[in-house]
């Protein structure tokens, strides 16, 4: 039977449209890092990396070389954490100043081993200059706040602040995600077919307990 993360991983992929506290256990990315506009061409190419390897390791699991025994399962959704290079934030936004890191998540079985042979592999059926860039990383983002944004990424701002308001009532405070990183995001429309008005995305705060 198909693994799929929608059915089997609902409280962390599909979060209702208000803010919810979850736990988030440890898993494992794959991992690019950049800095500027997400609608950039380097930003498309390193996602297109991403998904070659992640397209890869199903295909590898599926005919039982990965693993212990064969496995069929959905890709797992691009994922981003954020934090801009300038302070700006919110209305004031300065979109070439984003700093990121993009990551799609993998099954925990996945080894350093496994990457260098996917890369080795896709160096010749399907080159990309970012696959270079790519690193295997395990993390454990822990108690959590996140929500389910419907709309375009330009109006995130208005879920945000029910976030931030939800955090108030709740006497939490968020943690900056790997060091400076403020806040996370899970993509679960592909923009290129889906209308702005209707992309939906996982909005996510580390926490922890006010003092």
């Amino acid at each position: 039977m198909k693994y799929e993360w929608r059915k089997q991983e609902k409280s962390i992929y599909l979060p209702k449209a208000n803010p919810q506290v979850v736990e988030i256990p440890k898993m494992n990315y794959l991992v690019l890092t950049g800095k500027g506009n997400p609608n950039s061409e380097l930003f498309a190419q390193q996602t297109s990396a991403l998904y070659a390897l992640s397209y890869d390791f199903r295909m590898a699991c599926k005919k039982g070389i990965l693993g212990e025994e064969p496995l069929e399962y959905v890709v797992y959704p691009l994922e981003g954490i954020w934090t801009t290079g300038d302070g700006s934030r919110g209305e004031t936004l300065n979109k070439e100043a984003l700093e990121y890191r993009i990551m799609i998540r993998q099954h925990s079985f996945i080894t350093q081993q496994n990457l260098q042979d996917s890369l080795e592999r896709l160096a010749v059926k399907k080159p990309n200059p970012h696959y270079e860039g790519v690193t295997l990383e395990e993390y454990q983002e822990g108690t959590s706040v996140q929500m389910l944004h419907v709309g375009s990424y330009d109006q995130e701002l208005a879920s945000f602040q029910t976030m931030d308001h939800y955090l108030q009532e709740n006497n939490l405070k968020r943690v900056n995600i790997m060091e400076r990183y403020i806040h996370r995001e899970i993509y679960l429309s592909d923009p290129r077919k889906v209308a702005a008005d209707k992309l939906k995305t996982v909005l996510r705060y580390q926490v922890e307990k006010q003092n």
